[in-house]
């Protein structure tokens, strides 16, 4: 029976109190006048022209990437719009899995002596997933007032793991993943000006090293205390994934396994690897492997790069990389070359959010192949500058232009009506990955 949030009813699960206590501590601009410290992203360009509209916002992405910073630069959004303060409402489902949507409804129109069909308002869920049933009562909520109120959730998974929830929301929300700082963004927190001017170079190269150390995270701009970052990143983020999110979802009762492979794919980014191997390794079955690797790749914890072939239907059967989108922090400081490689090749592949690599039956391979408007080959190389590789895949798939990703190292290759751009990293995602439009 649907709950009408003007009829006064009695719950079982959560006590009005708490509700009110969570609402009254939730929205400070309900009593003050309400400002924040915001470092502008990227991404709030793309949803400014979604905000005004009836559909429902979703931000995904990993933990602590800033979903609920976003939510609060449109909190201010909306305060300049002339939007009364206290009709903006934010709630957080961090520690109310069991709650009906309707029932923080129905308690905030009682203390606010408000009603949802006679003024605009705007509607802030955080963490959605953690509420039972979530999708159809956000359906619910958006049938009865879209028209006044306007909703913006966040998940720190994709949401629409299932496909009968997308389905069931189908044409009533936009998803937005929410990504780890680019460079660019890093250097905005920084307080850091650029174009990079050729002097500043070595500067440059050393601030990308330190962008590196924070993987992207908002939070670790400016720490360099090793110490710190492991736990942010061992507790802060993989084991609420794993213990938490994931189990919650997929309903698992045994998690020690999938630790253990995050913990594989930690240590070995990178690495060709065959599921009956891991299998093995884990004692568990082949098939528990595979389900583990999609739920960390829906957790976005994981990248998984399939072999490029001209055939897509070839795409699938051929071998396939994994990278995991955090590091292990013991390997990030380790200062020996063959380690400080390996970091840098795994950076740079979820900085492009590759999808392909190359290898052919000779072996030789290319680390990344974009495949959007045209296809593009990159080699990443911290070290010594080698080409063959990347000829060879140029040779095969007809391609004019190729990159190599380098440390410091810039030039311009020219053979066989091929051109290969030798970039340095910072320099390559702050000019060049725009005009590739990744």
């Amino acid at each position: 029976m649907l709950i009408t949030p003007n009829i006064e009813y009695e719950y079982r699960l959560i006590k009005m109190p708490q509700i009110k206590e969570m609402l009254q501590l939730n929205n400070p601009w309900w009593e003050e006048s309400f400002s924040f410290q915001y470092k502008e992203r990227a991404i709030y360009t793309k949803i400014e022209k979604f905000l005004f509209v009836p559909q429902i916002i979703s931000f995904t992405g990993l933990r602590r990437v800033g979903k609920t910073t976003l939510m609060l630069r449109i909190v201010q959004e909306y305060i300049t719009k002339e939007i009364p303060q206290k009709n903006i409402i934010y709630f957080s489902f961090d520690n109310f899995k069991q709650i009906e949507l309707l029932q923080i409804l129905a308690e905030y129109q009682r203390l606010m002596q408000k009603e949802f069909r006679k003024e605009k308002f705007l509607l802030l869920l955080d963490e959605i997933q953690k509420l039972d049933n979530w999708q159809e009562q956000l359906k619910t909520v958006y049938d009865l007032y879209s028209k006044n109120v306007k909703i913006i959730i966040t998940g720190s998974e994709s949401l629409f793991i299932k496909r009968r929830i997308k389905e069931s929301l189908a044409g009533r929300i936009f998803e937005f993943k929410v990504e780890p700082l680019t460079f660019e963004e890093f250097l905005v927190f920084k307080g850091i000006n650029y174009p990079v001017i050729p002097i500043y170079e070595k500067q440059f190269s050393t601030l990308f090293k330190e962008y590196m150390q924070t993987m992207g995270f908002p939070e670790l701009v400016n720490i360099i205390d090793k110490e710190f970052i492991n736990k942010y990143i061992s507790e802060g983020i993989i084991e609420k994934v794993i213990y938490s999110d994931l189990q919650q979802i997929f309903g698992l009762k045994e998690t020690a396994s999938l630790q253990s492979l995050m913990n594989i794919l930690m240590n070995n980014p990178g690495e060709i690897m065959e599921l009956n191997d891991i299998a093995k390794e884990l004692k568990i079955s082949r098939q528990t492997v595979a389900n583990y690797i999609s739920y960390l790749e829906d957790s976005f914890l994981l990248r998984k790069l399939y072999n490029y072939s001209g055939n897509r239907r070839k795409i699938e059967r051929k071998l396939k990389k994994y990278y995991p989108t955090l590091i292990s922090p013991e390997m990030l400081f380790k200062e020996e070359d063959y380690m400080q490689s390996k970091i840098f090749e795994w950076f740079v592949i979820n900085q492009l959010k590759a999808e392909f690599f190359w290898r052919d039956p000779y072996k030789k391979e290319v680390d990344a192949v974009l495949a959007n408007e045209k296809i593009i080959p990159i080699e990443i190389k911290y070290g010594k500058i080698e080409i063959n590789n990347l000829l060879s895949f140029m040779t095969k798939f007809n391609c004019k232009q190729g990159y190599i990703i380098s440390k410091e190292k810039k030039d311009t290759i020219k053979e066989d009506n091929k051109r290969i751009e030798i970039i340095p990293a910072y320099l390559f995602f702050l000019k060049e990955i725009k005009a590739l439009k990744i």
